[in-house]
């Protein structure tokens, strides 16, 4: 029987292990000055998801020349099933439903999007990108797809996607978020801490608060907040994404709390190491760096955008009708060490 031969969706485990792929991996990762240590984390998932990982510095040419050298030269049809899990829609989940999800340009926000729409969901499509938000719109042409492009820090862009959205409103995912530098408290600024702080708790609290009118009314709705690991501990992030996280989690159990009686249901999601995370400022607090890197170097391994909303998706359906002020936290098990 013929060993199983090398692609693009094959896991990093498996290259890794591999008798060609392993060498093959290993000068890569030399060329770069990393070692196979950088990319335990990474063992599940497939070796294409490398160039979404790197925002545009690893071209797709990289991971077709692997495949090639790991095959005498040729790229082999991928017959076999992806190794590792794989997204399984369901079909329906969402018909008739209204989802408005910010940050659906990109990352997360866009699985997540992504996934409603393909559910049978119409879906709001929120981001500060018209451009990319059109491309979104584009890639799923059946589709029913609104988009608005505006900051959520806003009124008036809160105003615009509620009108957009209608009478019906029958779920929100607030998505759309921003890392801070990786800075101790008394190094981090005013502009980075207001930033972090609009984004990340003021859109989604605006927001949230500009949708709720329409599930009352309906008697029925779903919020999902995005926190993060780092609402659950202190040595994930920086002092602003760090109060930030705990905040969205303070949001959304006194949501919880408040509105349970009316039908509407509030919960989030705390994400661990994302392969298509926020992008961090250009400039990383060196102090902060270093007293967090041993431990973000514990995380057990990462997610893609798609394994993200899953479980998005799952809270803001039909399917989490018992679920109230639950903290999710979706890290691959990062919250049990």
């Amino acid at each position: 029987m013929s060993a199983k031969k090398l692609t693009a969706t094959s896991t990093i485990g498996e290259w890794l292990d591999s008798e060609v792929g392993g060498p093959l991996i290993g000068g890569l990762l030399a060329a770069s000055g990393a070692t196979a240590e950088t990319l335990a984390p990474l063992r599940s998932l497939p070796l294409q998801q490398l160039v979404a990982m790197s925002q545009g510095q690893m071209p797709q040419s990289v991971v077709d020349d692997l495949v090639r050298a790991a095959n005498g030269g040729e790229i082999p049809e991928d017959d076999d099933a992806p190794s590792g899990w794989v997204e399984a829609i369901t079909a329906g989940r969402f018909a008739g439903k209204t989802v408005v999800v910010t940050g659906a340009a990109s990352g997360i926000g866009r699985a997540t999007a992504s996934r409603v729409a393909r559910e049978g969901g119409r879906v709001i499509a929120v981001d500060v990108s018209a451009d990319k938000l059109a491309e979104f719109a584009a890639s799923l042409p059946a589709s029913d797809i609104v988009t608005v492009a505006g900051d959520i820090t806003k009124q008036e862009s809160i105003d615009e996607i509620v009108a957009a959205a209608g009478e019906r409103i029958d779920a929100l995912a607030n998505v759309a978020g921003i890392n801070d530098d990786f800075s101790p408290l008394h190094e981090t600024t005013d502009a980075m801490w207001d930033r972090v702080m609009g984004v990340n708790v003021t859109g989604a609290f605006k927001l949230t608060r500009g949708v709720l009118p329409a599930m009352i009314a309906a008697g029925r709705g779903s919020v999902v907040n995005i926190a993060s690991e780092a609402g659950l501990r202190g040595s994930a992030s920086g002092n602003a994404y760090t109060t930030s996280k705990h905040a969205v989690i303070g949001l959304t159990r006194s949501a919880a709390f408040m509105y349970g009686p009316t039908g509407i249901r509030v919960n989030a999601v705390a994400p661990g190491g994302v392969a298509t995370g926020i992008p961090f400022p250009p400039h990383v607090s060196e102090a902060g760096q270093a007293r967090l890197q041993p431990f973000q170097s514990a995380i057990p391994t990462l997610a893609t955008a798609e394994q993200l909303a899953a479980s998005i998706t799952f809270l803001l359906s039909d399917d989490a009708v018992n679920l109230n002020g639950v903290i999710l936290p979706s890290d691959g098990g990062w919250s049990v060490q």
